[in-house]
């Protein structure tokens, strides 16, 4: 458990059940994104960011013609210091999932978080992101994010 949480009581969500998904198999849309990025770990709370409803298959678009993928999540609280965190894990979690010709916009929902425009540019800069996966601490709480073994998960 995290020293000093900014959100010591986060409201906790069922958990979806996990729906079949019949469509092309080279097709790619919002619930292959979401069931990809759904169980990873916030990383002050030992709960899934769908649990949290820090993000949803709603917060999830796809373009294949254009190769992008956006992704909108909503910290629990607007001072969330563990945003930057939440967004370097779902960058490095599709980075590592999907094909490198994807673009990936990661984006905190307007009006959520205090320093959204700030963290939002630093998101969606891989030089910044580059840099902060160097950082051996900050690796570490990623990589313990990702993964996360949620004993309802499946």
């Amino acid at each position: 458990m995290t020293v000093g949480m900014i959100n010591a009581n986060p409201v906790v969500h069922e958990r979806q059940e996990r729906a079949a998904h019949p469509h092309a198999a080279d097709a790619l849309d919002p619930l292959d994104i979401f069931d990809t990025v759904r169980d990873i770990k916030d990383p002050e709370h030992p709960y899934s960011l769908e649990q949290l409803s820090v993000l949803s298959q709603e917060s999830i678009s796809v373009d294949e013609k254009l190769g992008r993928i956006q992704i909108t999540f909503t910290p629990t609280v607007q001072h969330c210091s563990m945003a930057t965190v939440i967004g370097l894990c779902l960058r490095l979690k599709l980075m590592q999932k999907f094909p490198p010709h994807f673009k990936v916009d990661i984006k905190v929902a307007p009006g959520s978080l205090a320093n959204e425009e700030s963290v939002n540019k630093q998101l969606n800069d891989k030089e910044r992101v580059a840099a902060a996966l160097e950082y051996p601490n900050l690796r570490q709480l990623v990589d313990e994010c990702l993964c996360f073994n949620d004993p309802y998960s499946h």
